[in-house]
């Protein structure tokens, strides 16, 4: 095909439909002499007019897909950009509603390929893998698995929060109570790879991501944290690389492409990681993140971004563990060289018991101590730009530009258009030059209060930031702050919305919606 498509791009060039080596045409040997045969050279100009028209529709009807497709969490690139979609400002249960489907239980979002929506849910102590119709809502098939235990959760959590992903022939689900499991598109079992559950009482949140051949995610948690590469077909190990300094955390893993380099960028534990995608082996890292990191990384504009906010990192609250034994002798009341959780007085280190009990036996060793004291001591709150090309430690030298304010808790930033996005927990929105960091408006009300669990999206010279309290808020990109729209849905949000060739997909307490501007989107049936 590649050569049959050189010869017709070659034979264009020159407007003939054949090459100038041969405008006169293919010939045939006649008693000794050659001489031009016009009715080949004519059915060789129709066949090579044909196979280029064919060539130009694939390529068209592939980057019809490509808009038709969000293949994982925050989409095509896993940057919460649907790059070519229109998309709504306005919408809601009475407005621009195409459809609606009551869900089971859970927190992951839409994973869409052409006609087709993933998701997961909890039902009963089932985990479900579930398939919609993209163009009614309808359930396809519904896949389930049946645990020996539910992994524990936080009270807003749940045991089906991860996003699955897809390659338009299979689909990857991970949940912390069992692992991965891959089904193909009619909802059969291909393989599964059971994982232990993870330390950590607040459940899992991390989504698998695909990069080339494999399927790629990161279990952060108190004690023995790992990344894992798996191929795709098989759900063999490919590769597994320990990450012992790192504790619980929940963002997931980022396939930074650059400069002809693959790599799989992970926050984490004070740490920005990032790893060869081939093998598994670390290339850098740089320093800036909180003890616990929600938010994924992201890249735009020719660097990387990333986040990270939590109690007790930001200089004028900042939490610290005092000295082993200073707290030993004024609390340890068995002297056993160790502090059960009613040794702790009450506060804020008492709170955070279950994290500095790295092994989760009931008590605080002085290893436990002296880690857990390390990483308060570290910890940042920041959003900050990483220039490409570094190797080992390069906290001092790669960093472009670094901000303080503004900081978002669970929500990933969003690039977009040249700039960054952040939302902070009360609804304050946050924008900077994505090149250099300049802060172009901070902290500025949305005007939806409360908490902020779904990361922002971009699409249309939009910007869209769904509260936990169900308001999608809609922003014109651009250097000013201005609210085109806020959008009430009625129903709790925690999940991020997908947006998918003019229409917005997002999944709410007890439904998924779909939304399409009615005046300039086609019917979804009509397909």
């Amino acid at each position: 095909m590649r050569t049959l498509a050189l010869f017709v791009i070659g034979s264009f060039k020159n407007g003939t439909g054949i090459s100038p080596a041969s405008q006169s045409g293919p010939k045939i040997q006649i008693g000794g002499r050659r001489k031009a045969c016009p009715t080949l050279r004519r059915q060789l100009l129709k066949y090579s007019r044909n196979v280029l028209a064919a060539l130009i529709a694939v390529q068209v009807r592939n980057a019809s897909r490509a808009e038709m497709n969000w293949p994982q969490f925050r989409g095509p690139n896993g940057d919460g950009v649907a790059a070519k979609s229109r998309a709504p400002a306005h919408f809601g249960p009475a407005t621009n509603l195409v459809w609606k489907v009551a869900l089971p239980a859970g927190h992951s979002s839409p994973c869409i390929w052409e006609d087709r929506i993933f998701l997961t849910g909890f039902t009963d102590g089932r985990l479900e893998t579930l398939c919609l119709d993209r163009r009614d809502g309808k359930f396809l098939w519904r896949s389930a698995l049946m645990p020996e235990r539910i992994e524990p959760v936080h009270r807003l959590g749940s045991p089906a929060a991860p996003t699955p992903a897809t390659d338009g022939e299979r689909v990857y689900a991970y949940f912390g109570s069992f692992g991965l499991v891959c089904y193909d598109f009619a909802g059969h079992e291909l393989w599964h790879k059971p994982l232990p559950i993870p330390m950590n009482e607040f459940g899992t949140g991390s989504s698998p991501i695909l990069a080339g051949d494999f399927v790629v995610m990161v279990c952060d948690q108190d004690l023995d944290s790992f990344l894992l590469a798996v191929d795709r077909r098989t759900g063999q190990t490919v590769w597994k690389t320990a990450r012992p300094e790192f504790r619980r955390s929940f963002s997931s893993p980022y396939l930074w492409r650059h400069d002809g380099v693959e790599e799989i960028v992970v926050t984490g534990t004070v740490w920005l990681k990032s790893y060869d995608l081939k093998d598994g082996n670390e290339r850098w890292k740089m320093r800036g993140l909180a003890r616990v990191a929600n938010a994924s990384p992201t890249s735009g504009s020719g660097l990387l971004f990333a986040s990270s906010w939590n109690i007790g990192a930001e200089a004028r609250e900042r939490l610290s563990l005092p000295a082993f034994a200073a707290f030993a002798d004024r609390q340890d009341k068995d002297t056993n060289g160790k502090f059960s959780k009613d040794e702790f007085p009450a506060g804020p280190l008492r709170d955070r018991f279950t994290q500095i009990d790295l092994d989760k036996d009931g008590f605080v060793t002085r290893e436990e101590w002296r880690i857990s004291e390390e990483i308060f001591t570290q910890a940042e709150s920041s959003v900050f730009a990483v220039k490409p090309g570094g190797r080992g430690d390069i906290t001092q030298t790669h960093r472009a530009w670094k901000q303080t304010r503004g900081l978002p808790y669970v929500p990933s930033p969003l690039c977009y258009e040249g700039r960054v996005y952040a939302v902070k927990n009360g609804g304050m929105a946050s924008c900077y030059d994505a090149t250099t960091g300049r802060t172009l408006y901070q902290e500025e009300r949305l005007g939806a209060l409360g908490d902020y669990y779904a990361s922002p999206v971009g699409a249309d010279g939009k910007v869209y930031f769904a509260s936990q309290q169900g308001v999608v808020t809609v922003l014109q990109a651009g250097d000013d702050f201005h609210v085109l729209a806020r959008n009430d849905l009625g129903e709790q949000i925690m999940a991020t919305p997908a947006i998918v060739d003019g229409h917005i997909y997002l999944r709410a307490a007890n439904y998924l919606f779909a939304f399409g501007d009615k005046s300039k989107t086609r019917n979804l049936n009509t397909r």
